[in-house]
C-alpha cells in the first residue's frame, strides 16, 4: 500500500517501527535492567539512556515514515515538555546534580513511552492519534512534577517520594523535643575518650582486644534503645556514658550529647546554619572529636566549635572557611577535626588550618588545595609523624608543628576515604569514584622525600565506603561491593556482597562488622580465601552511610533518621575487658 493515510486520517501503511522498538528495548536493558544487577554499570547506563532518548527522536524524525506534522511536531513537543517541566519540579529534583539526574531518568522513560504510543496508536485516525501523542508526552514528563528526591543511594539511584509526603526531617521536627541546651552551671566532668571520633583514635576502623559471639541466631544483638534524630552523616565520639554527634534541626546545625546507656539527651549546642544539597541531603558531614574533656566539631559550612564535653558550654568558635579562604564544595565541609598534641587540625575542603586547642587561635594554615571530602590523617612514615590529606590534586603531607609541606603525590579526583599504611610502611590512597586504590612507597633520605607509585589496584576502588588494613590485605569496597585485595601487588582476592555502608574490623577475630547501606548489621569473615557471611540482622531503617562505633560490648549505629544502641554478646575471653560497658 502506497498511501500513508486513508480518508479518516489513520495510518494505513505500516510505520517503520522496528528501529524505535529496538532502541527502546536497548534503553530498558542498559539503563534499568543491567544496572539493577550490576550497580557499577549505573554510570554507563545513564549515559546510554540519554543517548538512546536522542536516537528515538532521530528515528521518529527521519526514519519512522510518519506524517511530517507528526514527526516534527512530536519531537519539538517532547523537547519543549522536557525543558518546560523543569520549572515546575520540586527543588530537590531541579537543583544541583539532580537537575541532570532529572534528564537521566526522564528522557529514557519519555522515549520508551513514546515508542509504546507509536506502536499502540498507529492505526488511530489523525485527531485521536495526535491527542494521545500529546497526552503520552505530558504524562511522561508531568509525573516528575509530583515527585521529590531524598537524595541518591551509594550506587547512584535516586530515592524518589511523592512531593506532598513529609520528609523524615519534617516528620522529626514536627514531634521532637529539642532537649536540654548547654549549661555553664552544670558540674564540669573530665571525660576521656573511649572512641575518640571518626573511625576511632587511629581513624582506621580497627578494634583490638575484643571478640564477640558470632552465632546471632543463639545470641543476637540486644537492642538497648532507639531514638529518632535529625539528618547528618556524622558518626559518634564516645567517652564513658556519653556519646557525641551532630544533627540538622531545621535552620540550626546542632552538636549533641546523649547517654550511651539510655539514649537520653544530655545537652545540645546550636548554630544558626543549614546546609542542604539534593544528592546527599541536609546536615553536617563530619564527626565530632573528643579529646581531654572537650568536643571539637566542624559544621557543614565551616563552623568550628570547641565545647566542654560535660556541659556543652562553648569554649571557643572559629570559621574554617573564613580562616582558609576555601570555597564551600558541593558536598560541604566533611573532614572530622584531628587533635595532635595541643593543635586542632581542620580540613576546609582541600586546605588545612591548625588551631590552638586551648584558645582557638590559628597557629598555621597549610598550602591551599583543591576539593576534598577526606579527613586529616596522622601517620608515621619512615619514622616521621605527619598529617596526610587526600585532595583533588592528589595526596599531600604536612608537618604537624607548622604545616610545612613535606611531600605530595598527584592523583586527581574527589577523594573521600582515608589514607592508610600497609604493614611495610607504604601509603595507600584513593582518589574517589572510579579511581583504584594506589600504593605509594614513601621514603626520607638526604633531606628529601621520595615518593614512588608501587601499584594501582583497578579491581579495588573505594569511593566513600572506608576500608581497613588487616594482615597485609585491604578489606573494603569496590564501589558498593565488598572486596579483599592483596597489598603486596594490588591483586583482588575476592569480591561479593552488595552491602554498601561502612564497616569495623575486629582484628583479633578476623571479622568484619558491617553496617550496610540498608541498615543491616552483617558479620563477614575477614579471611583472604573467599567471602563468607557469618550472620545478619536488621538494625535501623533508611539509607545508612554513617560509620558504626563499637566500645566494649556496646554497638552504636545511626543514619539521617534514627540511631540505636545494641549490646553484643562477648566471647568468653573478652568478657573481662568490657567491665565499663556492662555497667551502663
Amino acid at each position: 500500500m502506497t498511501n500513508r493515510q486513508n480518508e479518516t486520517g489513520a495510518l494505513v501503511q505500516s510505520l517503520r517501527l522496528w528501529p524505535g522498538v529496538a532502541i527502546a528495548v536497548v534503553i530498558l536493558l542498559i539503563r534499568f535492567v543491567i544496572p539493577y544487577f550490576v550497580p557499577e554499570f549505573m554510570m554507563y547506563g545513564a549515559l546510554a539512556g540519554l543517548l538512546g532518548g536522542l536516537l528515538v527522536m532521530l528515528w521518529w524524525v527521519f526514519f519512522s515514515r510518519a506524517p511530517r506534522a507528526d514527526r516534527w511536531g512530536g519531537t519539538l513537543f517532547m523537547i519543549a515538555a522536557l525543558f518546560g517541566t523543569h520549572f515546575l519540579l520540586h527543588e530537590s529534583v531541579a537543583t544541583s546534580g539532580m537537575g541532570m539526574m532529572y534528564l537521566i531518568y526522564a528522557l529514557p522513560i519519555l522515549s520508551m513511552a513514546f515508542v509504546v504510543w507509536a506502536v499502540a496508536c498507529r492505526g488511530l485516525p489523525e485527531g485521536p492519534r495526535r491527542v494521545t501523542m500529546v497526552a503520552t508526552i505530558l504524562l511522561s514528563c508531568g509525573v516528575w512534577i509530583m515527585l521529590r528526591t531524598d537524595g541518591v543511594t551509594g550506587e547512584g539511584s535516586a530515592e524518589l517520594s511523592w512531593r506532598w509526603v513529609p520528609s523524615s526531617e519534617e516528620q522529626f521536627l514536627a514531634k521532637t523535643d529539642n532537649g536540654p541546651t548547654a549549661s555553664a552551671d552544670s558540674p564540669t566532668l573530665v571525660i576521656e575518650a573511649d572512641w575518640a571520633g571518626f573511625r576511632g583514635s587511629a581513624r582506621n576502623g580497627i578494634v583490638t582486644g575484643l571478640q564477640i559471639e558470632t552465632d546471632w541466631s543463639a545470641s543476637p544483638p540486644q537492642e538497648l534503645w532507639r531514638r529518632e534524630m535529625g539528618p547528618s552523616w556524622s558518626s559518634f565520639a564516645v567517652g564513658g556514658d556519653f556519646l557525641y554527634t551532630q544533627e540538622q534541626r531545621g535552620e540550626n546545625e546542632v552538636v549533641l550529647c546523649y547517654k550511651v546507656s539510655t539514649g537520653e539527651p544530655v545537652w545540645r549546642h546550636d548554630d544558626a546554619a543549614r546546609f542542604w544539597e539534593s544528592m546527599a541531603g541536609a546536615g553536617p558531614r563530619a564527626t565530632p572529636t573528643l579529646n581531654k574533656g572537650r568536643i571539637y566539631s566542624l559544621g557543614a559550612t565551616g563552623i568550628v566549635n570547641a565545647l566542654d564535653a560535660g556541659t556543652g558550654s562553648l569554649v571557643w568558635t572559629r570559621n574554617a572557611a573564613t580562616d582558609t579562604g576555601a570555597e564551600l564544595p558541593i558536598w560541604a565541609y566533611s573532614g572530622s577535626p584531628l587533635v595532635v598534641d595541643d593543635l586542632v587540625i581542620v580540613a576546609a575542603s582541600g586546605s588545612l588550618v591548625a588551631y590552638d586547642a586551648a584558645s582557638g587561635e590559628p597557629r598555621w594554615t597549610g598550602p591551599k588545595g583543591t576539593v576534598s571530602y577526606s579527613s586529616p590523617q596522622l601517620l608515621t612514615i619512615d619514622g616521621v609523624a605527619q598529617i596526610l590529606l587526600s585532595r583533588g590534586s592528589g595526596v599531600s603531607s604536612l608537618a604537624p608543628a607548622d604545616g610545612k609541606l613535606l611531600w605530595e603525590h598527584a592523583y586527581p579526583g574527589e577523594p573521600i576515604v582515608q589514607p592508610a599504611l600497609t604493614a611495610d610502611g607504604d601509603v595507600l590512597v584513593s582518589a574517589g569514584q572510579g579511581k583504584g586504590l594506589r600504593c605509594l612507597s614513601v621514603t626520607h633520605g638526604s633531606g628529601e622525600w621520595q615518593v614512588t607509585e608501587r601499584w594501582t589496584a583497578s579491581g579495588f576502588k573505594p569511593y566513600f565506603n572506608d576500608y581497613s588494613v588487616h594482615k597485609n590485605h585491604a578489606f573494603g569496597y569496590d564501589g558498593s561491593i565488598l572486596a579483599c585485595t592483596n597489598l603486596e601487588d594490588g591483586t583482588r582476592k575476592w569480591k561479593g556482597g552488595r552491602y554498601g555502608g561502612q564497616l569495623i574490623l575486629l582484628a583479633d577475630q578476623d571479622l568484619l562488622l558491617i553496617l550496610s547501606e540498608r541498615g543491616d548489621l552483617v558479620l563477614v569473615s575477614a579471611k583472604t580465601d573467599q567471602l563468607t557471611e557469618v550472620a545478619r540482622v536488621p538494625a535501623i531503617k533508611g539509607k545508612t552511610w554513617n560509620h558504626p562505633v563499637l566500645v566494649g560490648d556496646i554497638l552504636l549505629v545511626r543514619n539521617g533518621q534514627e540511631m540505636a544502641a545494641f549490646r553484643l554478646s562477648l566471647a568468653e575471653g573478652s568478657r573481662e575487658v568490657s567491665t565499663r560497658a556492662s555497667k551502663r
